[in-house]
């Protein structure tokens, strides 16, 4: 009895369940195989299928498309234009082994606002990877991404026409500010996670630029050096915190009395100068102590060769000299020594 009474129940349960919808079970314009929908076929997610090239046969519906896990290695040209998607607004590429992306790899996604390619070792992206997406794309996500090659100057010329409102660079070993991929208009830029130890003059003064003024830039966990090198961008992030919302969480990584400081505690005028001004000094001052050495060698050369046969004459008369003061040693040690003489001196 309660075996027939739980069945109808369970049925009812069964169906109140949302499964994914696949290509073999649902209609034209469903799931691709390798894939699944969450809900509806809006929102695509390949994850781990280890995928060669993105699925051909998406719903025309989707949204957001997520691919992570493949083996796409190359975005070829018009890799997603096979079935435009005139609805897609976010596109996830993560973990999926792209090494280059080709001309008009991206044509065919009109609507695109967000591409996310992080954690693939780009080596190649051509000069018109992203045409298409200059009226559309506004974020554009990198995060350890640029870490295989130096793709500085190829993604200046790919990013050129873009209007980005937000790129994110994480964790990408930066060095200094890729003052190159920022575009006019650019309101958001995430650097956490780099190598970037201060921020120079010149790149202060090309975040104040009109183009870049509203730019608010994230730096956590980078490896700030607090030394006297520190003191322009440590003066402009006291007169501006605003454009870095992270700047209460920024620590000292170096000099050891300062690591762990939080930036905001300190004062330009106190940073210490380890390795700057006093060790530009220092360098200095055995540069200067050097060469006044060399001049004096030179000068004792000179001397030396101006006054070579003076000096030969006198080494002459030295060498006479001694050789005189030997031979009478000599004589007077044989004197000294005959028995002769001795025994003439003692006999009264």
């Amino acid at each position: 009895w309660c075996c027939r009474w739980w069945h109808p129940w369970l049925g009812l349960a069964l169906l109140a369940v949302p499964t994914p919808l696949s290509s073999s079970a649902g209609p034209p314009g469903g799931c691709p195989s390798p894939c699944y929908c969450v809900a509806t076929p809006e929102l695509v997610q390949c994850r781990y299928e280890r995928l060669e090239e993105p699925p051909r046969e998406l719903p025309g519906t989707v949204h957001n498309l997520s691919i992570a896990g493949s083996n796409l290695s190359i975005l070829r040209r018009a890799s997603f234009a096979a079935r435009p998607l005139r609805d897609l607004r976010l596109l996830r590429l993560r973990h999926d082994n792209i090494q280059s992306i080709e001309d008009m790899a991206l044509q065919g996604l009109p609507a695109l606002r967000t591409l996310d390619l992080s954690h693939n070792p780009l080596r190649w992206v051509g000069a018109a990877a992203f045409a298409g997406l200059s009226s559309s794309l506004r974020t554009l996500q990198l995060n350890q991404a640029l870490l295989a090659a130096p793709l500085e100057e190829q993604l200046a010329l790919a990013m050129r026409n873009l209007s980005l409102r937000r790129l994110e660079l994480a964790g990408n070993g930066l060095r200094a500010l890729p003052a190159t991929l920022l575009p006019p208009g650019l309101e958001e830029l995430d650097l956490r996670n780099n190598s970037l130890q201060r921020l120079l003059p010149t790149e202060l003064r090309l975040l104040d630029a009109p183009a870049l003024r509203g730019l608010r830039v994230t730096l956590g966990a980078n490896p700030l050096s607090c030394d006297c090198a520190l003191r322009p961008f440590l003066a402009w992030l006291r007169a501006a915190p605003q454009r870095v919302p992270d700047a209460r969480t920024l620590r000292c990584s170096g000099p050891p009395p300062l690591r762990g400081t939080a930036l905001l505690r300190l004062r330009p005028e106190g940073l210490p100068c380890e390795g700057g001004e006093a060790g530009q000094l220092e360098t200095a001052s055995y540069v200067f102590f050097g060469i006044v050495l060399a001049l004096i060698g030179v000068v004792f050369l000179m001397v030396l060769y101006l006054n070579r046969r003076g000096i030969k004459r006198w080494l002459h008369n030295l060498r006479e000299a001694c050789r005189d003061q030997m031979e009478g040693y000599h004589y007077r040690y044989e004197q000294d020594a005959d028995p002769r003489s001795a025994s003439a001196i003692s006999t009264p």
